[in-house]
């Protein structure tokens, strides 16, 4: 029955997943350790279901055309060098027991920072129908922002490079989160190796979370064409927002508060997703 509910679980969060462009380990490590993994185990579990989740979103989004293949290569190779570095600080952090509060800490101040950046009026006038030539330097400075943080905190680094590729790369949202699903499969294979020989992983839980996972990708990102590219920005803020919450609230020892909210937050989200897609469908049909 636990595994049946890491496969729903799966599945759930690679719907997000293949959405946002975010790999869905984000929301799974902080989830993870709700539920009483230790943040390291979190970590690197979470870095083997976003290897396939990952995959299977990236393939509903070449079929929407949705990837820009130089900024993809460039980003993920630049994050792959960062999770190199990264692997040994959260060493350092779970041999001297720092990382039960270092790491929610560095969730709530970067998603803080990110959730601000969407909703400003600044990066929403950037949603324009237009793109710009993406700069080669600020493709390697994201890579390597997000390979640090991917491997740091056991995400695929997709909750920074959508938002940065946005806000600095002049991207449209819908092609940021295609390219950034494309940079995160890089990012996310190199830091779970790093971890794969040095830390104990509970493959069943992975594997049912991974079977999940190859499902509920390509559904969502199918579901991006049925959305305009403000209405995803204004769902990932509120994405940001939550996962704040819920990590802010395990700091404080109220797990099952912050496991409310998430589901919240999942209800609604899915709920939109569902009622647009029955409105997308009844006009395919020709129904009023």
């Amino acid at each position: 029955m636990e595994l049946i509910l890491f496969f729903l679980l799966g599945a759930l969060i690679s719907v997000l997943s293949g959405f946002f462009g975010i790999g869905g380990g984000f929301i799974l490590t902080p989830l993870l350790m709700l539920l009483g993994l230790a943040p390291i185990e979190a970590i690197a579990t979470s870095l083997l279901f976003t290897i396939g989740s990952s995959s299977s979103g990236i393939i509903g989004h070449i079929k929407l055309k949705n990837i820009h293949w130089k900024a993809g290569v460039i980003i993920g190779v630049s994050g792959i060098v960062a999770t190199q570095i990264a692997h040994p600080f959260v060493v350092f952090l779970d041999a001297y027991q720092l990382d039960e509060w270092a790491i929610p800490a560095m969730y709530i101040v970067l998603l803080s920072f990110f959730s601000v950046q969407m909703f400003k009026k600044k990066s929403a006038q950037q949603v324009t129908n237009h793109e710009v030539q993406p700069s080669i330097l600020k493709m390697v400075l994201i890579g390597l922002f997000a390979g640090f943080v991917s491997t740091s905190l056991g995400v695929g680094g997709g909750f920074i490079i959508v938002p940065m590729s946005i806000a600095f790369l002049g991207m449209l949202p819908k092609k940021a989160v295609g390219t950034s699903l494309f940079a995160v499969l890089f990012i996310v294979s190199a830091g779970f190796l790093s971890y794969a020989f040095t830390v104990e992983i509970n493959y069943f839980m992975g594997i049912f979370l991974l079977a999940g996972g190859l499902i509920g990708s390509q559904f969502g990102a199918r579901s991006t064409d049925v959305f305009d590219n403000k209405e995803i920005t204004t769902l990932l803020a509120f994405l940001y927002l939550t996962t704040i919450l819920s990590v802010a609230l395990k700091a404080f020892e109220q797990n099952v508060f912050g496991l409310i909210i998430v589901i919240l937050y999942l209800l609604y989200f899915f709920t939109v997703l569902g009622k647009r897609h029955i409105t997308h469908w009844r006009e395919e049909k020709g129904y009023s």
